[in-house]
């Protein structure tokens, strides 16, 4: 299995490491799938508290790598690569436990819809910014123009994707594109404190708080619905009821309680 994407999981912190930094950790094909790959396997993992996401080298991520969709037919290009990266990038957006960007350098086009499925945006401050694809005739097909919009406002989408400006950190945080900057090399130590800060919090609070702040954003809220009632309607006496009377292969006698 390729090592460009590491998953290391420790004192309930999961921590998912974009490891191509000669590609400016540029995603590819392979890259994609390790990381709808370790979303999964944080999901199924209950000791997990708060996952942290970052890069190595000097950029966070720099998107999507032109090589990888460059040659690419429209065929491929829409219902492969686009397809597959809204699957792996909603995964990510919907994972349980509260996710942390640790945005150690640039991050562009993909790699700022990257960050945005994440609950917190930590930015160290050489950092640049930006959804540029417009500059090669393409659009943000990660979601740029869908999640970006519910997370932090069209008026910022329209910014950066229609005129492909790069903003500097500081600038991303006074438009609310992240929460916090840091200085040169701080930043997975600033998401770190902040991940122990959130595993020490009630786990299942935070995750049905996630959930809920998740489906007033319109991110998979049919789905949130469903779990949260169907996590409720457990608890009552009319299921218990239920499903002795079916193991015993009697009428239920409910109480709507």
């Amino acid at each position: 299995m390729s090592d460009s994407v590491r998953l290391d999981i420790a004192s309930g912190i999961a921590t998912i490491m974009l490891a191509r930094p000669e590609k400016l950790n540029a995603l590819d094909d392979v890259m994609v799938g390790l990381l709808g790959s370790f979303a999964d396997r944080i999901d199924a993992n209950r000791t997990v508290r708060a996952v942290i996401l970052t890069g190595e080298g000097k950029a966070f991520c720099a998107g999507g790598d032109i090589v990888a969709w460059g040659e690419l037919s429209a065929l491929e290009m829409g219902q492969g690569w686009v397809r597959s990266g809204h699957r792996v990038f909603d995964k990510l957006a919907r994972m349980k436990p509260p996710v942390i960007a640790a945005m150690n350098g640039h991050a562009l086009g993909g790699g700022l819809e990257l960050a945005v499925t994440a609950d917190i945006r930590i930015c160290e401050a050489q950092a640049k910014i930006g959804l540029p694809e417009s500059g090669l005739g393409m659009i943000p097909g990660w979601s740029g123009t869908q999640r970006l919009v519910k997370r932090l406002g069209g008026r910022v989408a329209r910014r950066l994707a229609l005129t492909g400006e790069v903003v500097t950190a500081e600038t991303a945080l006074a438009l609310g594109i992240v929460d916090q900057v840091v200085e040169k090399g701080g930043a997975l130590a600033a998401a770190t404190a902040m991940a122990e800060r959130v595993a020490a919090r009630g786990p299942v609070a935070n995750i049905i708080v996630k959930q809920l702040i998740n489906a007033a954003e319109d991110e998979d809220r049919a789905a949130i619905m469903e779990t949260l009632a169907s996590s409720l309607v457990s608890y009552t006496d009319d299921v218990k009821e239920g499903v002795a009377a079916f193991q015993e292969k009697r009428t239920p006698l409910y109480r709507g309680e």
